[in-house]
């Protein structure tokens, strides 16, 4: 996939499904979100979502870098705020690249908790 300076919702999308092991699920009606064996690594909402929420940091004080640089389009997920979770709006001035970097931490952080016979590749 070629990486734009601005990303869709289905860009955001098929870049989460591309990741080794990833699935999309819909745990709660029409809220999609990307999974790695059992665990999220990003929430995408509806088709009509303008966010992706993923884990920014391995706790809060990381992932306020990402509100200090961005305070218009990057904002504390609620619940899960806490413990590093962020809300990144799609299609906003947050370049792509640095959106789908986002991701690719998430999708790693999530992947080294998960246990050894549940990572991508070694089942």
């Amino acid at each position: 996939m070629t990486v734009r300076s601005r990303a869709t919702w289905a860009d955001v999308l098929d870049y989460c499904l591309a990741k080794p092991g990833a699935w999309r699920d819909e745990p709660w009606e029409s809220d999609v979100v990307a999974k790695v064996g059992p665990k999220i690594f990003a929430f995408l909402g509806g088709e009509c979502g303008s966010t992706v929420g993923v884990k920014c940091g391995p706790n809060r004080e990381v992932a306020d870098e990402w509100l200090l640089r961005y305070p218009h389009d990057a904002t504390v997920m609620p619940y899960i705020g806490r413990y590093g979770w962020n809300s990144l709006r799609i299609g906003g001035l947050i370049p792509g690249d640095e959106l789908f970097e986002a991701i690719d931490a998430s999708y790693e952080t999530v992947v080294a908790k998960l246990p050894r016979s549940e990572r991508p590749g070694t089942g």
